[in-house]
């Protein structure tokens, strides 16, 4: 098949075989160049980098830098960036929608003649049992294009997982090869137009039938149509559903089902319905839809039952006695997509700093201090303080999520796979994942306007990334629910250690821990203690540096503000579930708000870690400051709270913004070279503001002004004239 960009796309939509058009010659939708040859995509392992040589005199020490980003599979992310260098699975900005969507299709056949795909599946499958190596080589997909990662996900990551995840042996033999190859395209129905992050109050049915050995699927109302669900417009074959299982009467909770939704020719089976949903705010390169099903009969074998199975009596079974301990086994086994996300909003985030500080290094406005030289955006405090914060926080996303990543290795791979240890998983990507998501929008905005109109431009990818990845906020759960459930965990562990006492010493037991007994015991009386510092900006500034310092305020921050939470739960604990749910209402956002502080000490701990692990003296300099001015930043943010609660002198709180501004001018001459480090090459980037052609204009435009004085036919100044009087 062969498109121009201004010809339709020739094949029928309904048609999603994926041996049409992937081969080593193909031409895909928006192409505009002849395509590379298959063989130019990576099959294999790139090796790591060689050994790291010493740092350069008064220079940073790259390699190591980037190692820390890349982290533990460093391997499998330069692979994959081999991968994302092809033009064809470059996003064309300003596709029509049907055509992106023929193309990202295209694409994912180009990924698996590569043998991108199988990291994570079983080996005797063709697969290498890597889930750590299967993430990290995921999160480089969204530099070609954000829709190309995300149906990627669809199909491997989430229809493929839930058959790994939920399903047995036969399952897996069964249609797994299939979907690796792509024969069998997915969607994963779990979210309901009714029914969003609430995943166990679904209303879509599979009631078991055992006249004749089968379930039934069912919707039984609009608002229980499956909904923004990938390859359910066009391309998906089969879906995942997650509905209520009742056999014998009894609805034993939401499990997940194999069932079919189209033919080969590409239209709907009996009794399955659907809707395109259309033009999106981005990613328009994925054929999202809702699906409905009129009582469409499955096998009972299409259970995917390693959690939960029916006989052909209809009698079920459990491992797991406890419906809510097994409705959140079995939903924790798909956390990998937020673990995912996580690590690709940091990703976003470093694309967009690389683009926003190359330009700023190399634009020139006002004459600030010379009559003849322009200042570099850089270096003006406003703009360098802009992105350079934004840069230290993409550094402490980077870290935590490659530390996100190795828990969720750990686990899957069974290293480490306890309840305790799903548990810490599913709570720290709940902690994450917001942050990182949330970071990655706001940078890239930023990093937009710090472009001027230029950033507006199309080809230089800011508003295009922004607009793919708004999504990644919500989906794969809400950010503010999943930060709820961090919240309900820090007053879970909270509740542990308080465990014993009558209610009426606990409550006296709470306001003790939550205020004076913290700020003894992490010794932050001292911080109050502000006459000491009286007239002494460096010994505050050398306060705000140290690390136990850095450390206590932000532990006991998220202390006491959970520990107030659980103080105003304490005198309805035993009342009403009504009573109980109106106060947990009331004190809602203040457990988001301790929830958001656990993740950014969560981030400031992972940073911290890292900057230990460099040995060059002046390259953990550097990061220590990038480590502080994050650390800062999260305390500037909130220092209203810290000066109300006593944890800051007002004495101290006057020096903060002063010792800020001065930690991102010394990382100002480092700017270019912490984004550097990330390693992305040209073909990732695509932004003409990196390109070095901005440093070219002004160097010629200096060119001819240095031309110009020196010419004694140059025009001279009017305010260079002599004054006169009266008028001219």
């Amino acid at each position: 098949m062969t498109t121009t960009p201004d010809s339709p796309v020739l094949a029928s939509t309904t048609d999603s075989r994926p041996d049409r058009g992937t081969g080593p010659d193909a031409v895909l939708p928006g192409d505009t160049a002849p395509p590379t040859p298959a063989a130019d995509l990576v099959e294999g392992t790139v090796p790591a980098s060689s050994a790291i040589s010493p740092a350069e005199p008064g220079g940073l020490d790259m390699d190591v830098i980037q190692e820390l980003l890349l982290g533990r599979w460093a391997a499998e992310r330069r692979q994959a960036r081999e991968n994302a260098k092809d033009p064809r699975l470059h996003k064309v900005e300003g596709l029509p929608m049907a055509e992106h969507r023929e193309r990202v299709l295209q694409q994912l056949g180009l990924l698996v003649e590569a043998r991108a795909v199988q990291k994570a599946f079983p080996a005797h499958l063709g697969g290498e049992d890597n889930h750590g190596g299967n993430i990290a080589a995921f999160i480089e997909l969204g530099s070609a294009d954000p829709s190309l990662q995300i149906k990627a996900g669809v199909q491997w990551g989430l229809f493929g997982s839930a058959i790994l995840h939920l399903g047995t042996s036969d399952h897996h033999e069964k249609w797994l090869p299939d979907v690796i190859s792509l024969k069998l395209p997915g969607a994963f129905a779990m979210t309901e137009i009714g029914h969003g992050s609430d995943v166990a109050s679904l209303a879509t049915t599979a009631t078991y039938v055992p006249e004749t050995d089968e379930f039934e699927v069912h919707t039984p109302f609009k608002a229980a149509w499956k909904d923004y669900l990938g390859n359910a417009a066009l391309h998906g074959r089969a879906a995942v559903v997650f509905a209520q299982l009742i056999t014998r009467g009894v609805n034993h909770g939401v499990h997940a089902f194999f069932v079919p939704i189209r033919d080969e020719s590409g239209a709907f089976l009996p009794g399955v319905g659907g809707e395109d949903d259309g033009l999106k705010g981005g990613l328009n390169g994925i054929d999202n839809g809702r699906l409905h099903f009129d009582r469409v009969r499955i096998p009972r074998t299409n259970l995917l039952n390693r959690y939960g199975s029916v006989a052909a009596d209809g009698t079920y079974s459990s491992d797991i006695s406890s419906p809510g301990r097994r409705f959140f086994t079995m939903i924790g086994t798909l956390v990998q997509g937020r673990v995912s996300l996580a690590l690709s909003g940091a990703a976003a985030s470093a694309l967009a700093l690389k683009g926003a500080i190359t330009y700023g290094n190399q634009r020139r406005q006002f004459n600030a201090t010379s009559d003849t030289h322009e200042e570099v955006l850089m270096d003006y405090q406003l703009h360098h303080r802009r992105l350079i914060d934004r840069l230290a926080r993409t550094y402490a996303d980077a870290f935590a999520g490659n530390e996100l990543l190795e828990k969720f290795h750990s686990v899957f791979s069974g290293e480490s796979d306890t309840d305790d240890d799903r548990q810490e998983l599913e709570t720290l990507a709940a902690a994450i994942k917001p942050l990182a998501t949330w970071n990655a929008l706001d940078t890239l905005q930023e990093a937009r306007e710090a472009c001027g109109g230029a950033g507006f431009m199309a080809k230089n990818r800011f508003a295009s990334l922004r607009a793919d990845l708004d999504i990644y906020v919500t989906f794969e759960g809400d950010n503010n629910v999943l930060l709820q459930l961090v919240g309900k965990r820090l007053l879970a562990d909270y509740s542990k250690e308080l465990s014993g006492f009558s209610v009426g010493a606990l409550s006296r037991f709470v306001v003790a821990h939550a205020t004076e007994a913290v700020v003894h015991r992490s010794g932050l009386r001292r911080m109050v203690q502000s006459v000491q510092d009286a007239g002494s900006e460096r010994k505050s500034a050398n306060w705000f540096k140290e690390t136990a310092v850095q450390r206590a305020l932000l532990e006991d921050r998220v202390r006491t503000k959970t520990g107030a939470v659980a103080q105003a739960l304490l005198p309805v604990a035993r009342k009403s579930r009504a009573e109980q749910a109106a106060t947990f209402n009331r004190h809602q956002t203040e457990l988001i708000d301790a929830a958001r502080n656990h993740a950014e000490l969560l981030e400031w701990e992972a940073f911290t870690r890292a900057v230990g692990r460099v040995e060059d003296d002046h390259t953990r300099q550097v990061l220590t400051w990038l480590r502080d001015l994050f650390a800062l930043r999260v305390i500037e943010d909130d220092l209203g709270w810290f000066l109300e609660n006593g944890r800051i002198s007002p004495q101290r709180a006057k020096t903060l913004r002063q010792y800020i501004n001065r930690l991102a001018y010394r990382l100002r001459p480092h700017a270019q070279d912490l984004v550097d480090a990330w390693g992305y090459a040209p073909e990732h980037v695509r932004m003409d503001v990196a390109t070095g052609e901005e440093a070219r204009r002004q160097n010629e435009a200096a060119e001819y002004y240095r031309t110009q004085r020196a010419s004694p036919e140059a025009p001279v100044p009017e305010k260079s004239l002599p004054k006169t009087s009266g008028r001219r």
